[in-house]
């Protein structure tokens, strides 16, 4: 068995342009005197980080390794979750994801999708610059508009999505098997990796690859009603990342699991701070570390009521907490009284 490495924290809900977040030396900072071990950085976000510039200059990346173990944290891994996203957009999505892309593909989907493919192949190479193992994103979606059987679906329409999804995703696996890096696929709604059976059509298409792997978050699990404890159980050969995000589902006679279009404060399911929701995380850490993961415990705060700052102080807190030391003896080794093969023999009857 293994420890879980932590906590730490992804950055992209707390960057912004007032300091101590507008700079990755001050939030780096602001991070460690929180409890906070290690950083990760949202790839696309450019107050914090040159993408383009990692890539290239493995002088950059040690600059920016240098700049977060001044501040008292390292770099966990890298983030692409809105370029991943933009690998694969079905048109309804067009206009509400064009904004995470750079100005000039804007309103080209092809040109879009072109350089989001770009962006992953660049954080391949700035991650082994990093010298980092694993790098997270989303898978993108071209089936979720047809989630809900009703009208009944075409025979083969989701056939078809998943195989053109794969085929766009295998040069970026292969890329990333290149330099040894895992991709991560955060499983959530509003992509077509949303649970483990989507999961595993996606991985049967990419050929088992074994960069294809998974970034488990709970929280995703218990919006959708999922076994989020099971899920380890079936899928931890896969699970090589880890963002420890609370979240609670309290159904009633108007809500269930699609809320009616609700705001995020009156939906039946919701993210909250950690601690504050629902999710069992004895049990989680429990399993991870049976099944030896020994990657990063890495908070995405997210939470409709609490403000973030006192959820990062917080979580940082809970994770420490939970986070199992593991052990090198077993409990019962005072009671043991020494043996050798002949002795075994002898009572087993078989001397």
């Amino acid at each position: 068995m293994k420890t879980i490495k932590g906590p730490a924290i992804f950055l992209a809900q707390f960057a912004g342009d007032e300091a101590p977040f507008n700079s990755l030396s001050a939030i780096g900072k602001w991070a460690a005197g929180l409890g906070f071990k290690g950083v990760q950085i949202p790839s696309w976000d450019g107050r914090l980080f040159d993408l383009a510039k990692a890539a290239e200059s493995k002088t950059y990346c040690d600059e920016v390794k240098g700049v977060l173990a001044d501040a008292g944290v390292q770099v966990t891994e890298l983030s692409t979750h809105l370029q991943g996203q933009l690998v694969a957009v079905h048109p309804a999505y067009d206009e509400a994801f064009d904004g995470f892309a750079a100005t000039q593909v804007r309103g080209n989907p092809k040109a879009r999708q072109e350089w989001a493919v770009n962006q992953l192949m660049l954080a391949a190479k700035a991650s082994a610059n990093l010298g980092l193992t694993a790098h997270v994103t989303f898978s993108g979606a071209l089936a979720w508009p047809y989630i809900y059987p009703w009208p009944q679906r075409p025979a083969g329409l989701i056939e078809t999505a998943f195989d053109e999804l794969a085929k766009r995703w295998r040069p970026i696996l292969d890329a990333f098997d290149n330099v040894g890096v895992d991709v991560c696929y955060e499983i959530h709604p509003g992509e077509d990796l949303f649970d483990g059976a989507t999961f595993e059509m996606f991985l049967e298409r990419v050929g088992n690859h074994p960069r294809c792997n998974i970034l488990y978050d709970p929280s995703h699990f218990v919006l959708q009603q999922l076994d989020y404890l099971g899920f380890i159980d079936v899928y931890h050969p896969r699970i090589r990342m880890f963002h420890v995000k609370d979240a609670e589902f309290n159904p009633s006679p108007r809500q269930g699991v699609y809320s009616g279009y609700q705001p995020w404060v009156d939906r039946a399911g919701r993210f909250r701070s950690l601690g504050d929701g629902q999710v069992d995380f004895g049990g989680i850490f429990s399993k991870l570390t049976q099944y030896g993961f020994d990657g990063w415990a890495v908070l995405e705060w997210e939470c409709c009521l609490k403000h973030p700052e006192q959820g990062a102080a917080e979580g940082a807190r809970f994770i420490e907490a939970h986070i199992i030391r593991t052990t090198e003896k077993a409990f019962d080794d005072f009671a043991g009284t020494g043996t050798d093969l002949e002795a075994n023999r002898r009572m087993l009857g078989i001397g």
